[in-house]
């Protein structure tokens, strides 16, 4: 054992779960335990949570857009100095939702302190990737291992100053603390605010068709913010409600001779399907393309990129008027249920399914209604047992059904895709109502286009959004209702296990076989995969501790005290 600077001695070596190329997983019993040099961090890992994305990672491993080397945002030879950073085809370490203990600092770290108990903010956006950001589990060793090595040069936003690391409390289980980064995901896609506005600054295409009058530019726009530049698709005149060498105007002849990703804003005036096909490859990253009719009618679906809606933050809005202004008028402040809402939760009974079930019953919204839809009966069944105390006691109307058996009728106001199918899109605009919402949480691949119904959409002024991913107020908000009593994360549980089940618990998940979540204690090494069903006979005094069948601190102290050891006592030293 190594005595570090700042902290007690470490062990030579650990077990880890290591993805060495695509599909193959090897549980290492003997990897090197990291020593921290002058700015690193060694933490002891509590809990992980298994989660769908880790999949990815296991199928893609180098292709994924988060397993690239880092682009920008820090110095090479700074991310020479880390031997957890293994980007490309390096071996990684997958486990992204990880309840942690700080147990060794290096002698320059200045924001971190040994004995801290922490969770982890998984992306580390200011990183950029050539196509996604920077991620703990992904180019950066994550969780599934016993010990981890970090950097404080890249766990602590080079931007706003605010640690990747997140001190909580002792109070939580460390299931608890590990399940806050996918629930975050989940609060996430409901706390983003929406763009109501032309990007100010931003890069304008307009767009009109012969007999269309560009109408309403300058009421989208924000007071005294007009866009940087402005380029022109119009036969005939277009007068601009901007003057002056601050705004550049641009004029073009085709929208297909435009560079693709180049726009922030695309107002088109007209109808014609041929070129809203175009202009959707068009739309940068988090643009906005607006739809303006003023009564004419586009006649055909038309191919929308509803992959980028959940990964690139594209939006798409329009009005049945004549004014680019009216559009922006309905977009909703951010992804929230509103009062009354009726809620269509299609895929409800998976694992992230579960959390927006029990978010949703949660979430002290009046009037709401929610329909949970389903393929699998066992997995319904299970979400039902959790989520129905929930609804009942804050007076939340819940219905679940199986599809395949049960017909699924009327329209609804909010719809909650969790099932990666770009059908499951148009399908929710057909039975949108006014003003309806549709969540796209499902990570359809980011080239995904599909013909979307956009007369329909426009007319019943939908608007589809998606998220990927979490930040740290989003974590700060599900601690604080774990605080309160509010929200219980340990209810998406249901299976646990130590290293021996790690992967077995991954193909679980890839094969559905468990409705909820499963949760790894990496100093628990020879424990396979138990679901709670099956604790009572291979832990009975584990199941003895179940909080009426469902995971909390008491049976996570016993499965510790059982079948390993607890983790450390928490050190005196104050939290930052």
């Amino acid at each position: 054992m190594t005595p570090d600077q700042h902290g007690d001695a470490l062990p030579a070596s650990q077990n880890a779960v290591q993805l060495v190329g695509p599909g193959r997983l090897v549980l290492n019993r003997s990897k090197d335990v990291p020593q921290p040099g002058p700015h690193q961090i060694v933490v002891k890992v509590e809990a992980v949570g298994l989660c769908f994305s880790d999949l990815k990672l296991l199928n893609q491993f180098s292709a994924h857009p988060r397993k690239g080397e880092i682009v920008s945002g820090i110095a090479p030879e700074v991310l020479q100095q880390i031997p957890s950073y293994v980007p490309g085809e390096l071996p990684t370490v997958p486990g992204h939702e990880v309840s942690c203990r700080i147990v060794a600092v290096g002698s320059d770290v200045t924001r971190h302190r040994v004995g801290e108990r922490c969770l982890v903010q998984t992306d580390y956006r200011t990183l950029p990737t050539k196509g996604s950001n920077a991620a703990f589990g992904y180019n950066f060793e994550g969780g599934l291992q016993e010990y981890v090595l970090m950097d404080e040069r890249v766990v602590v936003d080079t931007v706003t100053g605010v640690r990747a690391l997140i001190a909580v409390s002792e109070e939580p289980s460390a299931s608890a603390v590990a399940l806050v980064e996918p629930w975050a995901c989940v609060e996430n896609s409901y706390s983003t605010t929406n763009r109501r506005t032309l990007a100010p600054r931003g890069r304008l295409l307009v767009v009109a068709e012969d007999g269309h009058a560009v109408m309403g530019l300058a009421e989208a726009a924000k007071p005294g913010q007009p866009p940087a530049s402005v380029t022109i698709v119009a036969a005939a005149e277009v007068d601009l409600p901007w003057a002056g060498p601050s705004v550049a105007v641009i004029r073009a002849s085709d929208v297909r001779d435009l560079p693709d990703a180049s726009f922030d804003d695309i107002v088109y005036f007209g109808a014609s399907k041929l070129t809203i096909d175009v202009l959707n490859d068009k739309l940068a990253v988090g643009a906005i393309i607006n739809v303006v009719l003023a009564g004419a009618t586009i006649g055909a679906p038309v191919s929308v990129g509803v992959g980028r809606v959940h990964y690139e933050a594209t939006r798409w809005i329009g009005t049945v008027a004549n004014s680019a202004a009216e559009s922006y008028v309905t977009v909703p402040p951010s992804g929230e249920l509103r009062p009354g809402d009726t809620l269509l939760a299609v895929g409800a009974a998976g694992p992230m399914g579960q959390m927006h079930i029990l978010r949703s019953l949660s979430a002290d919204v009046d009037g709401l209604t929610v329909v949970g839809t389903d393929l699998d009966d066992a997995r319904l069944r299970s979400l039902l047992a959790k989520a129905q105390p929930v609804a009942q006691a804050n007076g939340v109307s819940l219905r679940l059904l199986n599809t395949s058996s049960q017909p699924l009728v009327g329209t609804f106001s909010y719809h909650l895709i969790l099932v990666p199918m770009p059908s499951l899109v148009a399908d929710a605009v057909q039975s949108s109502e006014d003003r309806g919402l549709i969540n796209i949480f499902a990570g359809i691949a980011v080239a995904t286009r599909h013909d979307i119904d956009l007369d329909a959409y426009i007319a019943r002024r939908c608007y589809m959004f998606g998220s990927s991913g979490s930040v740290v107020s989003d974590m700060e908000v599900l601690l604080s209702r774990i605080a309160t009593g509010q929200l219980d994360t340990n209810l998406s549980v249901d299976a646990v296990s130590g290293m021996a089940g790690a992967a077995d618990g991954l193909a679980a998940l890839q094969d559905r076989t468990m409705a909820g979540k499963i949760v790894i204690y990496p100093s628990l090494h020879e424990v396979g995969l138990l679901s709670l069903a099956d604790l009572s006979g291979a832990f009975p005094t584990v199941a003895s501790k179940l909080a009426d069948g469902h995971w909390c601190l008491e049976a996570e102290r016993e499965l510790l005290k059982v079948a390993g050891s607890p983790p450390p006592a928490p050190a005196d030293d104050k939290h930052d």
